[in-house]
């Protein structure tokens, strides 16, 4: 299906176009690059999973559009500079998903394998084509730290390189605690929070938990606990000694538990 006879997408990039036109269009968004617009694509990409996180549908609705535009966006720049076109992009990304899924768009029988397995073998197929030599190319230098250590070391376990249980992580993590105590200056310590973090990713990978995902997890309920003490302290709590707040903290959990303080 061409984008000509998808009447809102044709309007879509009509209006990206006219937007970009030298002589007729925005000016803001003649001025941007690449570069500039990649924060924002990133942005809309967190939106959309916020949105889904939320289970509110009609902010999803809304933010897919906001995360298509972005798409348009860089690909009526790549067309300006004469590179590839909106239409280039999704038949690009066809093609991909037809390579990826054999068993389903091609002749090769499904031989049972995990859907990680098969798709990360085509991945690495598709990373030797284009001249990848190490097993660490290709991981996105833009990914968030703990998103990324986790595919490094995903990308090291495929090549036989982990701790056979978690066992060996977890001393791994204590190890890094203590060269952490011991740091002697601001880059050591700096370099050896970075090793601990490292170490915590692998440990709670090993323990088949997605670290990003756990994070957020502890990120919200930090703060929902947060805004309980705060509640309880009626607008005093950066008054109260360490001892009172500590006592809020675990009122709230006990709340949460269904429990009576």
């Amino acid at each position: 299906m061409s984008a000509a006879s998808t009447p809102n997408l044709s309007r879509l990039l009509a209006i990206m176009a006219r937007l970009r036109d030298p002589a007729r269009g925005c000016e803001w968004d003649c001025a941007q690059t690449f570069a500039t617009i990649a924060p924002y694509t990133i942005e809309e990409a967190y939106e959309v999973d916020d949105a889904i996180a939320r289970n509110d549908m009609a902010a999803l609705k809304e933010e897919l559009g906001d995360l298509l535009l972005q798409v348009v966006f860089h690909a009526r720049m790549a067309e300006e500079l004469g590179l590839f076109s909106f239409e280039d992009v999704a038949e690009a990304i066809s093609a991909k998903m037809e390579a990826r899924h054999p068993h389903v768009f091609g002749n090769e029988a499904d031989e049972g394998q995990s859907r990680e397995d098969r798709w990360e073998s085509a991945k690495a197929a598709e990373r030797r084509s284009k001249g990848a030599t190490s097993a660490m190319d290709g991981v996105a230098l833009a990914l968030p730290a703990l998103m990324r250590a986790e595919k490094l070391q995903k990308r090291a376990v495929r090549q036989g390189f982990d701790w056979p249980d978690p066992s060996g992580a977890a001393a791994k993590v204590y190890e890094e605690i203590q060269e952490l105590a011991e740091a002697s200056s601001d880059s050591e310590r700096v370099a050896e929070a970075g090793d601990l973090l490292f170490a915590a990713v692998n440990l709670v990978r090993k323990h088949g938990v997605a670290p990003e995902e756990a994070l957020r997890q502890a990120n919200a309920k930090f703060e929902r606990r947060f805004r309980g003490m705060e509640q309880l302290a009626e607008g005093r709590f950066a008054q109260l000694t360490l001892d009172q707040q500590e006592e809020l903290w675990q009122a709230v959990k006990a709340s949460e538990r269904g429990e009576t303080a």
